[in-house]
C-alpha cells in the first residue's frame, strides 16, 4: 500500500494563529497515526505580501509547536515555470481565456439578482468569454492587463460529472462520495493578472508533484474541492482523499483569520503560553 502523505500549506502573508496551529497539528498527528509523511509547503505565490520574514516566522512558529517535517520545504514561488506550463496546456485546449475585466467592470455587468459563488462572491458573468477573436487579439496586442479564466462549461463538458472522496472522520477510512458542483463557481481565475498562477491551479499541481495522498484542511475550502477535481481530471493527476475539519473560532463564533487580526501564536508566546499549553488547548495534549 502506498505510504500516505499529508501536508500543511500556509500562505505567509501574516502570522500564524490558533486555526493554523490546529490544522498543522492535525496533519502531523494523522501522518504519525497512519505511518505517513508530513510535509510543510509555503504557498507564497503572492510575492508582494508573502515577505521573507513572514516565511521565517511561520516555520519558527511550527517548530515552536514541536512539529517536525521533511526537508526541503517547497516554496511555490520557485514553481512559476511549472504553473506556466500547465496553464499553457489548458489554454491550448481552449479551456482558459483572457479576461480583461476590472473589478468595477464585473460589478457593472451584474444584474440585481446575480448569483454568488460558495464563498459569497459574485459569479463572473462571462463578459470576456464572449469576446470575438479580433477584439480579443486587439486587446492582447495593445498590452492590456489580463487574467486567465477557466471556461468552466467547456471544462465540465470534457470531464463529465465528478465526485470527490471525503473522509467523515479522522480515521480517514469512512469515505463518502461527494458530488462535485464546479458550476457553482463559474469561470474562476486560474492565472492572475499579477502572477502566473492562482491558488486553485498551484495547489492542485503541487499536491500531485509532492505525492500528497490526503488533503486535510478546513471546511472553508470544502466547496473549492469541486474546482480542484476538475483540474485534476483534465490534467490526468491522481485524486487524493479529502478531510475538511471544523474551523477554530473566536468567542463570537467567527473563524480565526489573519485578515480579522486574530491573535497570532507569537502573541500567545509573548504572553507566557508554552507549546504544550497551546497543543492541549487545541486537543493535542
Amino acid at each position: 500500500m502506498m505510504q500516505p502523505v499529508f501536508r500543511f500549506a500556509p500562505s505567509p502573508n501574516g502570522f500564524l494563529h490558533l486555526g493554523h496551529a490546529y490544522s498543522a497539528l492535525l496533519n502531523a498527528a494523522l501522518a504519525a497515526r497512519h505511518g505517513g509523511r508530513f510535509l510543510v509547503r509555503i504557498e507564497d505565490i503572492d510575492t508582494r505580501r508573502c515577505r521573507p520574514e513572514l516565511v521565517e516566522a511561520c516555520l519558527e512558529d511550527l517548530a515552536w509547536l514541536g512539529l517536525e517535517w521533511e526537508e526541503p520545504v517547497l516554496r511555490q514561488s520557485s514553481r512559476f515555470d511549472a504553473y506556466r506550463a500547465v496553464a499553457s496546456d489548458l489554454e491550448s485546449r481552449g479551456l482558459l481565456y483572457p479576461c480583461f475585466c476590472t473589478r468595477g467592470d464585473i460589478l457593472r455587468a451584474m444584474g440585481a439578482n446575480h448569483p454568488v459563488d460558495p464563498d459569497g462572491a459574485p459569479v463572473y458573468p462571462g463578459t470576456c468569454r464572449q469576446l470575438g477573436r479580433a477584439e480579443r487579439r486587439h486587446r492582447l496586442d495593445s498590452g492590456a492587463a489580463f487574467a486567465l479564466r477557466f471556461d468552466m462549461g467547456a471544462a465540465m463538458a470534457a470531464t463529465g460529472p465528478l465526485t470527490w472522496r471525503e473522509a467523515a472522520g479522522e480515521g480517514l477510512e469512512d469515505l463518502r462520495l461527494i458530488e462535485a458542483k464546479p458550476e457553482n463557481w463559474g469561470d474562476v481565475v486560474l492565472v492572475r493578472k499579477d502572477c502566473p498562477t492562482s491558488y486553485h491551479l498551484a495547489v492542485v499541481v503541487d499536491d500531485a508533484f509532492q505525492g500528497v495522498t490526503h488533503v486535510v484542511r478546513g471546511t472553508d475550502l470544502y466547496a473549492a474541492s469541486a474546482i480542484h477535481r476538475v483540474i485534476q481530471q483534465l490534467l490526468g493527476l491522481p485524486e487524493p482523499r479529502y478531510h475538511h475539519h471544523a474551523l477554530v473560532t473566536d468567542e463570537g463564533g467567527r473563524k480565526l483569520a489573519k485578515s480579522a487580526l486574530s491573535k497570532p501564536l507569537r502573541a500567545w508566546r509573548a504572553e507566557g503560553a508554552d507549546a504544550a499549553e497551546i497543543r492541549a488547548r487545541l486537543g493535542f495534549g
